[in-house]
C-alpha cells in the first residue's frame, strides 16, 4: 500500500473514531450509578465500548477508503481482477478479534463473580412480586410495600412471585432479576448513594404491568436502624375484639383491627389496582374503586360481606360492568384466616 493511501486511511479512521467517541461520551446513555454493582457493570460496558470504537474505526477507515478510491466508473461493466486471498491478513483479523472477545469475557466473568458476592453478613430481604405490586419482607417478619436499605451495606434480595413471572429492576442499581412463581432467585445490591429510586417490573405481567411500581429508599445506617426499630419492629397488632367484660377498650380493639386490615391491604398490593379513599396511597385504576363496593354488591345480588369475601378469593365470580373477568388473580392462598376476616370487615364498614 502506498504511503499516501495509508495516511488517508489513518485520517479517516481517526475522524470516525472521534465522531463515535463523542456520541458515546456526551450522550447520557446510562443512569447514575448508585451501587457498587452498578459501577462494576458500567466499567464492563465501557471496556467493551472502547474495544468496539477501535473496531468501528478500523472498519470505517477501510470501508470509506475503498468507496472513495475504488468506485466503478459509470458504464464500466468489466469484471474485477481475481483475488486469491491473503493468508497473513486472514490470520491477523482472526487472532485480534479472538483476543478482544476473550478479554471482554474475562472482565465480564470477574464482574459477575464480584456482583454475586454478598459477603459474610448481608441484610436479607425477601422480594415478592404479584399482580401488580412488590412487597418486601425483612428478617423480623414484617412486610412493606417499599424497599428500605442502609447505604454501604451488602443486601441479598431473594425474589419470587405469587402468580406470573415478574422482573425486578432498579435502573440506578443496574441489575435486573426475574421473580418466578415456585422458584427463588437472588440479587446482591450494595447501595452507595442515599436517595429514593424507582422499583420497576420489566416483565409484561398483565393489564396493570405499567403501574407495577414501588420505591427503593436508601438511608444512612443510623436512619435505617431507627426505622427498623420503629416501623420494622416485630410487634404485630392483634385483631382485637371485646366481649364486653374483658376489660379491653373496644375503641382500641377496633383500631388494632383496622391497622391489621390496612397492613394486609398494603402487603397484598391492593392499592396498585384499586382506588380507596380511606387509604390515600391506593390510587390504582386497573380494577374498580373500592369506595363503591356496596353498590357492586347490590348489583350482584349478594350480601355485602359475602360479596367482598368472594371478590378477594374468587374475583372471577363477578366482574362489575366495564371490567373484564379474570383480570384480577384470586387471593385465596395469600389472604386467609383472621387476615381475610379483618380485611372484609374493614372494607365493609368503609364503603359508601
Amino acid at each position: 500500500m502506498r504511503r499516501g493511501s495509508l495516511v488517508q486511511m489513518v485520517l479517516i479512521g481517526l475522524i470516525s473514531a472521534a465522531i463515535a467517541t463523542a456520541i458515546a461520551l456526551f450522550i447520557p446513555w446510562l443512569p447514575q450509578d448508585s451501587s457498587e454493582e452498578a459501577t462494576r457493570i458500567d466499567f464492563t460496558y465501557w471496556f467493551a465500548t472502547v474495544i468496539s470504537l477501535f473496531v468501528f474505526a478500523v472498519v470505517a477507515a477501510v470501508l470509506i477508503y475503498v468507496l472513495l478510491n475504488f468506485r466503478v466508473k459509470p458504464g464500466d461493466m468489466s469484471d474485477g481482477p481475481p483475488v486469491h486471498g491473503h493468508t497473513t491478513l486472514e490470520i491477523v483479523w482472526t487472532v485480534i478479534p479472538t483476543i478482544l472477545v476473550t478479554a471482554i469475557s474475562i472482565v465480564s466473568a470477574v464482574v459477575l463473580a464480584q456482583n454475586s458476592d454478598a459477603g459474610s453478613d448481608p441484610l436479607k430481604v425477601k422480594v415478592t412480586g404479584q399482580q401488580f405490586a412488590w412487597t418486601f419482607t425483612y428478617p423480623n417478619g414484617k412486610t412493606f410495600g417499599a424497599l428500605r436499605l442502609p447505604v454501604d451495606r451488602h443486601v441479598k434480595l431473594t425474589l419470587t412471585a405469587n402468580d406470573v413471572i415478574h422482573s425486578f429492576w432498579v435502573p440506578e442499581f443496574a441489575q435486573k432479576q426475574d421473580a418466578v412463581p415456585g422458584d427463588e432467585h437472588t440479587l446482591v445490591i450494595t447501595p452507595t448513594e442515599t436517595g429514593t429510586y424507582p422499583v420497576i417490573c420489566t416483565e409484561l405481567c398483565g393489564l396493570g404491568h405499567a403501574i407495577m411500581r414501588s420505591e427503593a429508599i436508601v438511608m444512612t445506617q443510623a436512619e435505617y436502624d431507627d426505622w427498623y426499630e420503629s416501623a420494622g419492629d416485630t410487634t404485630s397488632p392483634g385483631l382485637g375484639g371485646s366481649s364486653g367484660n374483658d376489660g379491653e377498650n373496644p375503641g382500641s380493639a377496633n383500631a388494632s383491627a383496622d391497622k391489621s386490615a390496612e397492613a394486609t391491604f398494603a402487603k397484598s398490593g391492593c392499592g396498585a389496582c384499586h382506588t380507596f379513599s380511606k387509604i390515600p396511597s391506593a390510587q390504582g385504576k386497573v380494577g374498580p374503586s373500592l369506595d363503591n363496593i356496596s353498590k357492586d354488591a347490590k348489583a350482584a345480588g349478594k350480601p355485602l360481606d359475602d360479596f367482598i369475601r368472594e371478590s378477594i378469593v374468587d374475583p372471577a365470580a363477578y366482574a362489575p360492568p366495564g371490567y373484564q373477568p379474570g383480570t384480577m388473580p384470586g387471593f385465596d392462598d395469600q389472604i386467609t384466616g383472621e387476615d381475610l376476616d379483618s380485611l372484609v370487615q374493614y372494607l365493609a364498614k368503609n364503603t359508601k
